[in-house]
């Protein structure tokens, strides 16, 4: 009786061993990101080694002076210079992206601009990408590892797979903003600038609200109180855009999408490229000071 214990505890054991072995083989190779990763998770995907890619979105000369370890540099401005989805795939592979390789953005501008990065790269098909919660300011305020070394890793292959479901132009803006059915636009800009002149039909969330003194973005269950007291529903199709190149909008759109929206699309060319085409716009005259609100 002692020996049948004895061999069917050595048999879980070899059976618990091996599910083990799988899954760190499925974390190291497989491992799926949620929308926003937290630094934990990201410090321990580090260690493992060629498990994830860190992106620092910060200009070049910052990512010189310091970064988080193991972090590839690729500045905004390098990917909206280069925004056909041609060239970002490019860059992927020279990052040493693969289709299979998880990806973690980060910035020092909370959020904004590694949101419109993380945004495009799965534009062009690498879906697990996620947003670091915090910007590099926080991560070294609470004491994380930094490093100076400039990193290179091997070319990859990536495929372009080029999701337009998440993307629109002027032409499907001004469509929907004409038909008001089931279709929302959400202005990202702060309230003032809303109000001066916006999209016609557009409600507004300030980028200023998604976020929290610790994290880019403020809890899935905040931001669905937020967004639902705006008189918008997980029914909608919602459009987000900001003033200029989609980076506030960015971090808008992630906001929607952990808040559990499903149908939420970036205008990335935004306000600015609306106004040098003379489409319509709308603005409140004589705000007051509730108008002013945002709340």
């Amino acid at each position: 009786m002692r020996s049948l214990t004895t061999t069917t505890t050595s048999a879980a054991a070899t059976a618990a061993n091996a599910r083990k072995k799988k899954e760190a083989k499925v974390s190291d190779e497989d491992f799926q990101l949620p929308i926003v990763c937290d630094a934990d998770t990201l410090r321990s995907l580090i260690r493992r080694k060629k498990s994830v890619r860190v992106v620092d979105v910060r200009k070049a000369e910052d990512y010189q002076r310091e970064h988080i370890p193991t972090a590839v540099s690729l500045p905004l401005a390098r990917v909206l210079e280069n925004d056909q989805p041609e060239r970002i795939v490019a860059f992927l592979e020279e990052l040493g992206i693969s289709d299979s390789t998880p990806v973690v953005v980060y910035d020092d501008t909370f959020g904004a601009l590694a949101a419109r990065v993380a945004w495009t790269f799965q534009y062009v098909g690498h879906d697990n990408t996620a947003l670091l919660e915090m910007t590099f300011k926080q991560w070294k305020e609470i004491g994380l590892e930094t490093e100076k070394q400039q990193r290179t890793f091997p070319r990859a292959r990536h495929s372009l797979s080029i999701k337009k479901d998440i993307s629109v132009d002027a032409s499907y803006v001004e469509a929907a903003a004409k038909s008001k059915l089931s279709t929302l636009l959400v202005d990202s800009r702060e309230r003032l600038n809303y109000l001066t002149e916006h999209i016609p039909g557009a409600r507004n969330i300030p980028y200023t609200m998604v976020g929290s003194e610790d994290s880019i973005l403020r809890k899935a269950e905040e931001l669905k109180r937020l967004i639902e007291n705006r008189g918008i529903t997980n029914d909608a199709e919602i459009i987000t855009y900001c003033g200029s190149v989609g980076t506030l909008s960015g971090l808008t759109y992630y906001a929607l999408k952990l808040a559990g929206f499903k149908n939420v699309k970036l205008y990335p060319k935004s306000f600015k490229e609306w106004k040098a085409l003379g489409k319509p716009k709308e603005e409140f005259k004589d705000a007051t000071y509730w108008d002013l609100s945002a709340e």
